[in-house]
């Protein structure tokens, strides 16, 4: 069971941010699923808050996605931001993709009530490309990553607020991945309360669309 405390393993000793089921999956995601901690200061926590909460509070809390894999959400699709958060957004384009990958125009920015979760799912490759990456904003969180054909091969991330998640590759098409509901919010042993969640998601492009194409639905993540 991925909740075992007594199953956990960690990327490096030390570290509080990634446990897995074993030696093989800890090596096998290594450069796939990577978390930042400390990514973002108190102060670019609150500037990336503040601008988005006007346009968030226009919006009610939803409980169907259009692919059933979200339930207390609110989201929308952001291109303009103030030149102090378009700096943050820069620094996550160096940190997470490579030079030749060119990202869509759209950043996602995903709210989820104190009582929301995102299921378990695989992203679409129609809708993103090999790379995504997401700051973490208002509460901790737990991300599981479940292999799709051999479920006890699992990764569990903790998201802190003004961390930075990637997941790329593998981790993104072989595995599946899902944001914990609250009474499932551990992380080992560690109960990690959750309130409401907002995340900032960048995502390269999908192969064979332009930058600016729109009508695509974002993931779920």
């Amino acid at each position: 069971m991925a909740g075992n405390g007594r199953l956990a393993l960690r990327t490096l000793p030390g570290s509080g941010w990634v446990r897995g089921s074993g030696p093989a999956v800890l090596r096998r995601l290594q450069d796939s699923a990577v978390v930042q901690p400390g990514f973002l200061s108190k102060d670019e926590e609150e500037t990336l808050s503040r601008e988005l909460e006007p346009e968030l509070r226009r919006r009610r809390y939803e409980y169907d996605h259009w692919d059933a894999a979200i339930h207390g959400f609110r989201e929308t699709e952001k291109s303009r931001w103030s030149e102090a958060s378009r700096a943050i957004l820069q620094r996550v384009q160096s940190a997470a993709f490579d030079p030749g990958q060119t990202l869509l125009s759209r950043v996602h920015v995903l709210d989820l009530e104190p009582q929301g979760y995102i299921k378990p799912h695989v992203d679409s490759v129609k809708f993103c490309g090999a790379t995504i990456a997401g700051l973490s904003l208002l509460s901790p969180s737990v991300m599981r990553l479940v292999h799709t054909q051999e479920p006890g091969q699992w990764l569990e991330l903790l998201l802190e607020p003004g961390s930075l998640y990637i997941l790329r590759g593998s981790a993104r098409y072989d595995f599946s991945h899902e944001i914990l509901r609250d009474e499932e919010s551990f992380f080992g042993d560690r109960r990690i309360p959750r309130s409401r969640r907002i995340s900032v998601i960048c995502r390269s492009l999908p192969e064979g669309l332009g930058p600016g194409q729109p009508g695509q639905p974002p993931p779920a993540c």
